[in-house]
């Protein structure tokens, strides 16, 4: 999501010498997806460059795993997804970790949701399991959206009692989600999260289920340090994992209190500024970015 009051900064072409970068996580809706959910140019170039140096790339999303995998199934081999914020890391099929929320947790939340929605609000929930996705509503407006990000998600009768570990309740607000869902959970903020991760969408997950969380996760099975890593981000839920990185960008496009956080600047996600930023960084014998 764009903001004009953004600091209007030339982005920096920092170089890391003779670092040893070895892991590259990235944001998708932003920072690496223009804003028309497209893919960069040089995207796979840059890719098969990464992996002949043994550098890992990992996508880092509020997006459900099977939506990842399906946007990077040619280059899937060997990559690591941290999906749901987070909540679920898959590599190869295989769950590296999770974070699933308790059932009546979930059910609370869903209860909030249905007294927002009977107060009038145009918001709805999305539980958001291992295996699929779960909703209520069935209206097209609304489904078009939740299949942007949830690739598998099945309309049920009752979302609170689905058969899966459920590890994020996300809610779609057709309005300003900070204005009107957010405040509406302040009360789970007390024992978990509430975050505003995109102009639209609030989610909730336990305290311990972060995009960042799960990054130094990777971190230590891999044995890579934050000196190794490049995390590039552009909302309120990448700030944690921007924490974790010696190597953090946030987008030129991004929310001020990502630009503050983050160690550098790296162009728009219209310019395809992680791209760019690698090619640089690295220097990477790629053309034409």
């Amino acid at each position: 999501m764009p903001y004009s009051h953004a600091p209007q900064l030339a982005a920096p072409e920092p170089s890391a010498g003779g670092a040893d970068i070895r892991l590259v996580v990235t944001d998708m809706d932003g920072t690496l997806l223009d804003d028309d959910k497209r893919t960069p140019d040089g995207l796979r170039e840059v890719l098969a460059l990464l992996r002949e140096r043994g550098v890992l790339f990992s996508p880092a999303s509020g997006r459900q795993y099977a939506t990842l995998a399906r946007e990077f199934a040619e280059v899937a081999d060997g990559m690591v997804f941290i999906a749901e914020n987070g909540g679920y890391v898959v590599r190869d099929g295989e769950e590296l970790s999770s974070d699933p929320l308790d059932p009546a947790v979930v059910a609370r939340v869903v209860d909030a949701v249905r007294r927002l929605v009977a107060g009038g609000a145009d918001v709805g929930a999305v539980v958001c399991g291992k295996r699929s996705a779960y909703v209520e509503r069935a209206d097209e407006p609304f489904l078009t959206e939740v299949g942007r990000y949830y690739l598998r998600h099945r309309v049920v009768e009752d979302v609170a009692a689905v058969e899966d570990d459920v590890v994020k309740v996300a809610l779609f607000d057709f309005g300003p989600a900070a204005e009107t869902t957010a405040p509406a959970l302040a009360a789970f903020a007390d024992t978990h999260q509430v975050v505003v991760s995109g102009e639209h969408w609030v989610d909730v997950m336990n305290r311990t289920a972060n995009k960042g969380a799960a990054l130094r996760r990777l971190q230590r099975e891999l044995g890579v340090t934050p000196a190794q890593t490049v995390v590039f981000g552009d909302y309120l839920n990448d700030l944690e994992m921007l924490d974790a990185a010696d190597w953090s960008f946030a987008m030129a496009n991004a929310h001020p209190e990502v630009v503050r956080r983050a160690r550098h600047l790296a162009p728009s996600n219209n310019d395809n500024g992680v791209l760019r930023t690698l090619v640089r960084l690295l220097d990477l014998p790629v053309t034409g970015l």
